[in-house]
């Protein structure tokens, strides 16, 4: 049997990752999510010292993990700088 966890665990593609542009609002790093059926952005909250500035200027690689911080889904940056291209 398929539970809510499970549906909501694919739409949000938690150990995927995703190459975003981060934002900053109200303190926290934030992303659009990429895939259109995801009811949450991305909060990057997690692998912040691989990041040169804050914010990046370029997009960078950000893993999701499953927990949830300030009603968005969380990540953590696994890639950023040149070698993430």
């Amino acid at each position: 049997m398929t539970s809510i966890r499970d549906l909501l665990g694919e739409a949000v593609g938690v150990g995927r990752r995703y190459r975003l542009r981060l934002k900053e609002r109200d303190g926290v790093l934030v992303a659009a999510h990429p895939n259109d059926s995801s009811p949450m952005d991305i909060a990057v909250v997690e692998g912040l010292d691989q990041l040169e500035e804050r914010p990046p200027t370029e997009p960078v690689t950000v893993e999701i993990v499953d927990r949830v911080v300030d009603g968005r889904i969380a990540g953590r940056v696994v890639a950023s700088g040149p070698q993430n291209a």
